[in-house]
């Protein structure tokens, strides 16, 4: 899951090279910290959230088949 979200936030700013990943797992959740370059924050958050949202859906649909539910933080 990890390297799905990898891609997808790699993909949307201009500097790839400063996301960092963090997960931290436990019992039934798994909790996916973003940091990114603080000029990047606005395309990983999207205009109302939008962008967030959708990143949050996707992983919704790929946790389905691991059982735990999996939550994104964007962390400045």
């Amino acid at each position: 899951m990890k390297d799905l979200l990898i891609k997808i936030v790699q993909a949307l700013v201009d500097n790839p090279e400063q996301v960092q990943i963090n997960e931290i797992e436990g019992s039934q959740t798994v909790v996916l910290e973003v940091k990114v370059a603080k000029s990047d924050m606005g395309m990983v958050i999207g205009k109302q959230g939008k962008t967030a949202h959708a990143i949050r859906t996707l992983l919704n649909a790929a946790s389905g088949k691991t059982g735990k539910r999996h939550m994104l933080e964007i962390l400045e």
